[in-house]
């Protein structure tokens, strides 16, 4: 059994793990649990172990339950290596979205492995926050909309632009499209 320390650690590096995977301020995750704005940081920090009807009103305030919390496994922060297996999808139905290095914390850059299905979309409102983020499309064709301007784009070419311009992604071939992308500052 491993003792309270190595415990208060365990949970300090899973919630903040959780808290920089989804891209939230400690002070975001605060406001979306409910709790004080100085929980988050006592808990990651490891100068206090929060009760589990604590720790669960924080899991619920961003969408994980405490099972997963306790089960995911746990990599070296400092790790240079990321195996395509061990990267988390944040996509949804039709698009995948592979986070390269997603438990390293305080990231600069956002890297996405993006593949959509024939037909598949970024959604249907369009995009826009801060910062800027260019592509490379590796296989099919992407419709690319960025302030009104749309584009298709094929194996090779690229795109770049200010985040803060309304923009969509859709797959405009009949074969899947796989693009790889990045975005700064990091928004997942």
């Amino acid at each position: 059994m491993a003792d309270s320390s190595t415990s208060d650690l365990e949970t300090a590096r899973r919630l903040r793990l959780i808290r920089t995977s989804k891209g939230l301020s400690q002070r975001e995750m605060a406001k979306r649990a409910g709790v004080g704005s100085g929980t988050i940081s006592q808990i990651e920090s490891g100068s206090t172990q929060p009760s589990v009807a604590l720790l669960k009103k924080i899991l619920a305030g961003v969408d994980v339950n405490l099972g997963f919390f306790f089960s995911f496994e746990l990599k070296n922060e400092d790790s240079f290596y990321f195996p395509h297996r061990s990267m988390r999808d944040l996509g949804s139905t039709g698009v995948s979205y592979l986070l390269v290095a997603g438990e390293r914390r305080n990231r600069k850059l956002q890297m996405l492995i993006e593949e959509y299905d024939v037909g598949a979309d970024s959604g249907r409102a369009e995009l826009s926050h801060e910062g800027e983020e260019c592509a490379v499309v590796i296989e099919g064709r992407l419709e690319v909309t960025v302030d009104g301007q749309s584009r298709v784009l094929g194996p090779g070419d690229a795109y770049y632009f200010s985040s803060i311009l309304p923009h969509r992604f859709r797959n405009a071939g009949d074969t899947p499209c796989k693009v790889i992308s990045a975005c700064t500052p990091s928004s997942f």
